[in-house]
């Protein structure tokens, strides 16, 4: 009976916000009344968020949104112009209403409830096929007959839903591979938001036509810079098929970003501001960026960013986001931004993954599992052995710079794979964690230094929320920002 009226409070809520959004909209489609209507919508997020929301910060959202002038206020009109107002409305409720605010309330007492990780968004593999074979890529290795059913792929979705995870990100192979399955489970969960790491070559104007009806699917392009760096790594042509891509969904006015590896090869030409303003120029509006992992037996080691490299992508990702920048673009680095997530993500902790063969496993590049979604529900997948080393484990490192078990901090994930008794996943190609850690030893010891030096000249502002487990939360010592400027 519970559920049933949870259930029903729910969809009334969610139409409520519905109505709510669509007359705000209405009023952000007109110049003259667009800042009246972010104030109302950030007035609307305050009462939903209660307490947790603060009020002096939701003041300084409002101070910053009377100011034409602001770069991310000007960026954020940009946004609004040339999104299509139908695709937008529906990014708005599912993104904004049920995973950023309904979805972080119920995740957050769910950890509570359970005593284990829970995340925000769940990433999985719908097919480790695909149509292009790219150098130094680990997902190569694995095979192209691993594919998770429309009903695995369901049953990921409903049951994170009610643990309170309402994104899902979908990655391969190529997964728009399985394009007809995507957009039926785009359909069925209408009220999640779905986004597909791709590389490009299937978006078509039929695909895009169906996504700006669906309002709830979006995609990260893979490119890697220049013609050259690009096409040298992932084969003749495949810069062009992104182009085609970008320009689609240009029009159609979806929102999109793009999914950047970078190696030693082409640090330069990913993040100079040539490359950044001409794929803003092609309506990217925001994008990850994802240091090269030495994954799998095809791995190339020599791809690994040297540590002036990285030392260098610490500074310049910053730069772009900054406001002394006025390149229409929002970057984020998954391996340097561990200071604003409070570390290591994985887990479960805000993500993890699942992939093609349903293996759980803790991250996209840790490739080792004890549990599969055949046999276990998604929430005995986070309470297993070695999701639990996770959760006691988080932060691995005091310095959010060095945030991995595997890259910066490979004696810890070698003592979670073996004591916890995972096996490795990669059935094509198999590689002990023994190997894999071997790969990084080298580069953890000489990164440490640098990282550190890095580390104790900055300041550093404890994030309010960190969700750590109870040893953390009761050992303040431990904490992060220990031996710190901190502020």
């Amino acid at each position: 009976m519970a559920s049933k009226i949870e259930s029903l409070t729910h969809a009334a809520q969610r139409q409520a916000l519905k109505v709510a959004i669509d007359s705000a909209y209405n009023q952000i489609e007109k110049p003259e009344t667009r800042t009246e209507a972010f104030i109302k919508i950030t007035d609307l997020a305050g009462k939903f968020l209660g307490d947790s929301a603060k009020p002096e910060t939701l003041d300084a959202v409002k101070t910053a949104l009377r100011d034409p002038d602001n770069r991310w206020v000007r960026f954020l009109n940009k946004i609004i112009d040339e999104t299509n107002p139908k695709y937008a409305k529906k990014m708005l409720l599912n993104l904004g209403y049920e995973a950023f605010f309904r979805g972080t309330k119920l995740i957050r007492e769910n950890r509570k409830k359970y005593h284990c990780n829970i995340p925000w968004l769940i990433l999985f593999d719908p097919t480790m096929a695909c149509n292009m074979k790219c150098v130094g890529c680990w997902s190569g290795t694995y095979g192209h007959k691993a594919n998770l059913s429309f009903e695995d792929m369901d049953k990921i979705v409903t049951q994170g839903k009610e643990l309170g995870a309402y994104l899902y990100m979908m990655t391969g192979g190529e997964p728009m591979v399985r394009k007809k399955d995507i957009l039926r489970l785009c359909r069925k969960h209408n009220d999640c938001f779905f986004a597909a790491y791709t590389n490009s070559t299937l978006i078509d104007d039929a695909l895009c036509k169906e996504v700006v009806e669906l309002g709830n699917l979006t995609f990260m392009l893979s490119i890697e810079g220049t013609p050259e760096t690009n096409d040298a790594r992932r084969g003749v042509g495949h810069y062009d098929a992104v182009m085609k891509a970008m320009d689609l969904l240009q029009k159609y006015g979806i929102v999109y970003g793009t999914s950047i590896c970078y190696t030693s090869a082409n640090i330069e030409a990913v993040t100079n501001d040539d490359f950044l303003r001409f794929i803003a120029s092609k309506g990217a509006r925001f994008g990850f960026y994802f240091h090269y992992m030495p994954v799998g037996s095809n791995a190339v080691t020599s791809l690994m960013p040297t540590l002036e490299q990285r030392k260098k992508i610490i500074e310049r990702i910053r730069y772009v986001r900054s406001n002394e920048c006025d390149i229409e673009f929002y970057p984020m680095d998954f391996q340097n931004d561990g200071e604003y997530v409070g570390g290591c993500i994985a887990g479960g902790r805000n993500y993890f993954h699942i992939n093609s063969s349903g293996d759980a496993e803790p991250c996209v590049f840790i490739h080792y599992s004890d549990r599969n979604i055949h046999d276990s529900s998604i929430l005995e997948m986070l309470q297993s052995p070695l999701f639990m080393a996770y959760h006691e484990g988080q932060p691995f490192n005091r310095n959010h710079l060095r945030p991995c078990p595997m890259l910066e901090n490979p004696s810890l994930l070698r003592k979670m794979v073996h004591e916890t008794g995972a096996h490795q996943t990669n059935y094509e190609s198999p590689e002990d964690v023994d190997d894999l850690c071997a790969k990084c030893d080298d580069y953890s010891e000489k990164w440490a230094k640098v990282a550190d030096e890095i580390w104790a000249s900055q300041k550093h502002k404890r994030p309010t929320y960190e969700n750590y487990s109870d040893y953390h939360r009761e050992h303040p010592e431990l904490a992060a920002f220990e031996n710190t400027n901190a502020s």
